[in-house]
């Protein structure tokens, strides 16, 4: 909705589509308790957020020397929304809206963040918490990528050529982030977020249908769908954490492991291998074993390795390949592989690292050392659900809280 505002009023003005959007949404809130939901609730939205939007431009809030044309354009498109073809135009709207946040001009990490804020719908603390950020910082992020859209007069016009392959990189990490924000929350309540997994598919599929897909988009799509896959699963019906080892394999969803798939053998188009690739071949090796006692962890651990040389030296892969390094090599071995990242500052506040340490010295008996591990990882944020299962690891522990 605010990129189809946006696109209307013009990026320099995608403060007034927020700020409309916004207004709406609370309008909804008002009125729909009381007089019910409408027949077509996201046309009852697109109008009142219009509305807004000739309002705040009639009472002169954002000063323009076009009133007259944008209020005549706002109208127009204000009936727009009854029209067939309106989803079609909604859909482009959206992919010229991720790839004008991922424009050159904007900074690499201000382009997720925007595109996070103003495609994903996401609040400033859930980026700080996926980019392992303060709230500040990403606030001024934000602040920085708008004044750049102005001051560069940005559009709305897709790009071609060496220039979209720029932004490709920048939109797949951008829909990544997505993804991992619902498939295991930050914070809050809830460990899962269905509705962000399905929305970053969702945005994935978007790109991989159009004509500016890549190998790279299709495996990421491939990473999403098999990893979604394992969402029936992955929490009881208390809403606790299961591991991926005590995990119900008939649980998974098999038409999504198939999408999975299907998307996978689309990647290998080419002779391109990107991090999502071997992260789309890591999860195809889950997806294919039939048990835990079936899953190739020398594999993986391969894979791992391949992950680490294409995406450099990220903390968050090393921790995952230091788990595979355990199950190949046993707890010890996996311990020095955790050590090595424990200075690392962007895993500090980290709570799986402590987690996974936490584990690993209890398969070794050393309970004590564990316990004080696992003590720390609860000092750490994680949602709920992560917080009732380091205290189920502690209480494993047999040593006083």
């Amino acid at each position: 909705m605010v990129a189809h505002l946006a696109r209307v009023l013009g990026p320099a003005r995608l403060d007034l589509a927020e700020e409309s959007m916004q207004e709406a949404m609370l309008r909804a809130l008002q009125v729909w308790p009381y007089q019910g939901v409408p027949d077509n609730a996201a046309g009852w939205l697109f109008r009142v957020a219009h509305n807004a939007a000739i309002d705040a431009i009639r009472r002169g809030k954002f000063l323009e020397q076009n009133t007259g044309a944008l209020v005549a354009e706002l109208t127009r498109a204000r009936g727009s929304s009854e029209d067939r073809d309106f989803e079609t135009q909604l859909r482009d709207d959206e992919l010229r809206m991720i790839f004008m946040c991922c424009h050159p001009a904007i900074g690499r990490d201000s382009r997720v963040a925007l595109s996070l804020k103003t495609v994903g719908g996401f609040s400033v603390r859930e980026i700080a918490r996926a980019f392992l950020a303060d709230d500040a910082a990403i606030a001024q992020r934000l602040v920085r990528a708008k004044r750049q859209i102005r001051e560069q007069e940005l559009t709305l016009d897709m790009p071609r050529g060496a220039d979209l392959e720029t932004r490709l990189d920048s939109a797949l990490e951008t829909i990544y982030f997505i993804f991992n924000e619902g498939y295991s929350a930050h914070e809050g309540e809830d460990l899962i977020r269905q509705d962000l997994c399905f929305e970053a598919l969702r945005l994935g599929r978007l790109l991989a249908a159009s004509s500016i897909a890549a190998p790279r988009v299709h495996a990421l799509v491939a990473v999403m769908a098999l990893q979604a896959a394992r969402l029936p699963a992955r929490i009881d019906e208390a809403g606790d954490l299961i591991l991926l080892e005590d995990q119900d394999r008939a649980r998974w969803d098999q038409g999504l492991i198939a999408m999975g798939f299907h998307y996978f053998d689309l990647s290998m188009a080419g002779d391109q291998v990107s991090e999502y690739h071997a992260q789309a071949a890591i999860a195809a090796t889950h997806a294919r074993a039939e048990s835990l006692q079936a899953v190739d962890w020398a594999v993986i651990l391969q894979l791992y390795d391949q992950l680490l040389a294409i995406s450099g030296a990220s903390p968050v892969v090393a921790l995952n390949r230091a788990v595979a390094v355990a199950k190949v090599h046993g707890a010890a071995e996996g311990l020095e592989a955790i050590a090595e990242l424990s200075g690392n500052p962007q895993l500090r506040d980290y709570y799986l690292l402590l987690a996974v340490r936490g584990h690993l010295l209890l398969e070794l008996e050393r309970r004590e050392e564990a316990a004080a591990c696992l003590r720390a990882a609860l000092e750490c944020r994680c949602s709920e659900p992560e917080r009732r299962f380091l205290r189920r690891k502690l209480a494993q522990c047999a040593v006083s809280v």
